[in-house]
C-alpha cells in the first residue's frame, strides 16, 4: 500500500489485510523514488492511497511500467483526477451527467458562464473535499470570480471548468463501487449546497436500488473500473453522475451503512493480484 499519511482509512484497510493474513507492505510516498528499473521491489500488486493526486499519478504509472498490477489503475487515476476528463468519459459511455464547459481565456469563461445560465458551478479541474467551488449566481459573482482566478494565475486556474448547477434536494448520494458491484451507498444531507462530510454533510444509510446499481457500475464501467467511489445527484429526470472518487475515503460510511467497505476493498485487491 502506497501512501502519504496513515489515516484512518489506511489504518482500517491495514487491520482488513491483517484479519485475512495478508502481508502488507506499507510504502510512504514521501520516502519513494522511481527509477527507469525497479528499485522499489517486487510486489503482488500496489494499493494505491495518495492523498497527492500527482503523486499518485507518477507512481501509477511507474508501477505500470514495473508490469506491477495497481488498485487503480494509471488510466483510471488519470481520468477520475480530471473532473474534465472524468466529464467526457461519461458523456462518452452515454453515462447521464451535468453539462460542461471547459474554456481558457477570462473573457470566454464569463461568455460560457452566460451561456450555461445561473447559477452555475466553477471548479477547479483537480481538487477534492469540496474546495474552491463556486457557486455563480449572478454575472458580478461570475466576473469576481474569474478575475480572481486570473489574478492568481498558475497553469490549474486558467483551466476553467464550469458546470450546470444541480439543484438537489437538499443531499446527493456517494456510492461505492468495487469491482463490478456497488457494495455500499449514503446519503450526504447539508444546509448547504455542498455536502461533502469533509464539509459538514451528515452521513446516512443510501439503499443501494437497482437504478443506482446500474448507473454506478456504467460510470464505473466508462472510466475503467477498479475501487470507486461516485458523486451521484438526484434530479428530476433520474439520476445523474457528478464526479468519481479513485482514491477513495470511507471512514464515515461504515457505520451507517453496515458494510465493511475496507474489507471488501482489500478482497478486491487480493483477486486483481491474482489474475
Amino acid at each position: 500500500m502506497i501512501f502519504s499519511r496513515i489515516r484512518t482509512e489506511e489504518k482500517m484497510l491495514s487491520d482488513a489485510a491483517a484479519a485475512r493474513n495478508i502481508d502488507l507492505v506499507k510504502l510512504d510516498d514521501r520516502e519513494c523514488w522511481f527509477g527507469l528499473e525497479n528499485e522499489v521491489a517486487e510486489f503482488d500488486v500496489v494499493l494505491e492511497r495518495c492523498i497527492s493526486h500527482s503523486r499518485a499519478l507518477y507512481a501509477l504509472r511507474f508501477f505500470k511500467h514495473y508490469d506491477i498490477p495497481t488498485v487503480n489503475d494509471y488510466e483510471v487515476g488519470a481520468i477520475c483526477g480530471d473532473k474534465a476528463m472524468t466529464s467526457l468519459a461519461l458523456h462518452k459511455h452515454h453515462v447521464p451527467t451535468p453539462k460542461v464547459y471547459v474554456v481558457f481565456e477570462p473573457e470566454k469563461a464569463i461568455a460560457a458562464i452566460e451561456k450555461m445560465g445561473y447559477p452555475c458551478v466553477m471548479k477547479p479541474v483537480i481538487g477534492s473535499w469540496g474546495r474552491l467551488l463556486a457557486k455563480i449566481d449572478n454575472k458580478d459573482t461570475a466576473e469576481a470570480i474569474v478575475e480572481h482566478k486570473n489574478v492568481l494565475g498558475g497553469f490549474m486556474h486558467n483551466i476553467f471548468y464550469i458546470q450546470e448547477y444541480v439543484d438537489k434536494p437538499g443531499r446527493d448520494i456517494r456510492a461505492f463501487v468495487v469491482g463490478d458491484e456497488t457494495i455500499a451507498a449514503i446519503y450526504r444531507t447539508s444546509k448547504n449546497w455542498i455536502t461533502n462530510t469533509a464539509r459538514g454533510g451528515v452521513a446516512t444509510n443510501c439503499p443501494v436500488t437497482p437504478e443506482l446499481n446500474e448507473i454506478c457500475i456504467k460510470a464505473a464501467e466508462a472510466v475503467g473500473g477498479g475501487v470507486l467511489a461516485m458523486d451521484v445527484f438526484e434530479t428530476k429526470n433520474g439520476l445523474t453522475i457528478n464526479e468519481i472518487n479513485y482514491t477513495m475515503e470511507f471512514k464515515n460510511s461504515v457505520a451507517p451503512t453496515g458494510v465493511d467497505i475496507p474489507g471488501k476493498v482489500v478482497e478486491h485487491v487480493v483477486r486483481v493480484a491474482k489474475r
